[in-house]
């Protein structure tokens, strides 16, 4: 909701966009254990065409590996994780 200075009122501030930062550690939190992308793709809350992207992405970085249909988290994935919680401690 604008007002008519053009500015956003407050109440439009809690329903801002993920940053591709927030989806990526959904996705790997999502993955610890080994998940199908289906299982991804719904608690991620994420298109086919947005999970693609994700997924290729995360596979060409090491934070995800695939195997016998299931994605998991890396060890360099799980490194990401914490980093991120940490930062997000820090910020709110």
């Amino acid at each position: 909701m604008q007002s008519r200075s053009g500015a956003k009122s407050s109440s439009s501030r809690k329903f801002r966009k993920r940053s591709d930062t927030d989806i990526i550690a959904n996705i790997l939190n999502e993955a610890r254990k080994g998940v199908r992308k289906t299982r991804i793709m719904y608690k991620c809350n994420l298109s086919h065409r947005q999970l693609q992207v994700y997924l290729k992405l995360l596979l060409g970085m090491g934070l995800l590996a695939f195997h016998s249909d299931l994605h998991k988290t890396t060890t360099k994935g799980l490194k990401f994780l914490d980093a991120y919680r940490t930062l997000k401690a820090l910020i709110t």
